[in-house]
């Protein structure tokens, strides 16, 4: 059964602010998330959305696949799909399978999302800035703004990009399936 991560990741959240040693107020003014729904997060009382998500990790200079590599368990080379980790956002429509093994130490990782239709998740800056992105659409179509360019992918399209700024995923009437490798090397 996949990693239920909820509760180890509000501690790590909560770790991560006080290794900084920013209050909820400082960190709320880094990422733009107000002060009530950090601290609800940081208790575990909410599961953060991938919007809330997409907001705290360039404040923390980490991928999200790193920050939820954070919290399992120690680096294993092989992850058999019935033990990948699954992060759902059910109010924005976006399920994230991290497929590669993961680990704080490695500079590249495999993600499968599935978006479903409707979905339009917004990020304003990247995890990190300069990382680069190699998205495979697996299935249906996706509309995807990277720093105001619009690129539209269908099955078995390939888009390959170095974020610096804002992205945009949009699907329409059905839903998209995707891998996104991320590499972090420069």
């Amino acid at each position: 059964m996949p990693y239920d991560v909820t509760d180890k990741l509000a501690q790590r959240l909560k770790q991560l602010r006080l290794e900084r040693g920013w209050s909820l107020d400082d960190l709320a003014g880094k990422s733009g998330v107000s002060r009530a729904t950090l601290s609800r997060l940081e208790k575990a009382e909410v599961s953060p959305t991938t919007e809330v998500l997409g907001k705290l990790c360039p404040a923390y200079g980490l991928t999200l696949t790193r920050l939820l590599a954070s919290v399992e368990n120690q680096f294993q080379p092989v992850i058999r799909h019935s033990d990948q980790s699954i992060w759902n956002d059910r109010e924005q429509g976006y399920e994230r399978r991290v497929v590669s093994p993961p680990s704080a130490s490695l500079s590249a990782e495999i993600i499968e999302a599935t978006l479903q239709p409707r979905s339009n998740i917004s990020y304003d800056a990247p995890p990190v800035p300069g990382l680069k992105h190699y998205l495979v659409m697996l299935e249906g179509n996706l509309t995807i703004t990277i720093e105001g360019q619009k690129h539209e992918l269908g099955q078995g399209d390939c888009l390959r990009y170095q974020l610096f700024g804002s992205s945009q995923f949009v699907t329409g009437a059905s839903p998209a399936k995707y891998l996104l490798f991320l590499n972090q090397d420069h």
